[in-house]
């Protein structure tokens, strides 16, 4: 697989990975392993990525990296698209939230960001990727995921921060994109 190391604000650090022939699976855990051994400054044999027990049917695990017995204090965030994985890992303290996307949308994507825009000129698709990436993002750090309908979503006027309106809690935007993706890291809650 290959791989790049993405420019991220500080607290944060993210791969960006691309292999047709591997699964997405395999894609965030090999990602994510070189991230963390990196971090730890060890060889990446000694870092197991596995996923995280539910906690009920249906819920969506996360990563945990694991050095020996012993579950690291890391927060491993993933997002995919097509053959494409962006991989992040911070202090669990910081909320993270990703979004990764081509940069030249199908049809049936495209249609699915215009009908859920905020934008007055939905016909630049520049624009509407940037203004997606940013909401999927968002939805992803509030934690609450695909349950905030990305209409509910906002960003301030130069798209720098986001937040959900039923929350006091404003995230931070950077842009990541790197090659033919567009990609999105939310972070920071900043309570007002």
């Amino acid at each position: 697989m290959e791989s790049v190391l993405l420019d991220t604000p500080d607290g944060i650090t993210a791969r960006l990975g691309w292999d047709p022939k591997l699964s997405v699976h395999d894609r965030r855990r090999m990602l994510a392993r070189e991230l963390v051994a990196a971090q730890l400054g060890v060889d990446e044999k000694a870092i197991v990525v596995e996923r995280e027990a539910p906690n009920q049917f249906g819920h969506h695990t996360h990563l945990i990296a694991m050095q020996g017995a012993d579950e690291l204090p890391i927060l491993i965030t993933t997002a995919s698209y097509r053959t494409g994985t962006v991989v992040a890992i911070s202090d669990p303290s910081i909320p993270v939230g990703l979004d990764i996307r081509d940069r030249h949308p199908d049809e049936p994507t495209l249609h699915e960001m215009q009908r859920h825009s905020h934008l007055i000129d939905n016909t630049d698709t520049n624009a509407l990727l940037q203004h997606w990436t940013r909401v999927q993002a968002v939805r992803e750090a509030d934690g609450r995921g695909a349950r905030v309908k990305p209409d509910n979503v906002r960003l301030d006027p130069v798209r720098r921060r986001g937040w959900v309106p039923d929350r006091r809690v404003y995230y931070q935007l950077a842009d990541l994109s790197r090659d033919a993706w567009i990609i999105t890291v939310a972070y920071g809650a900043l309570p007002h």
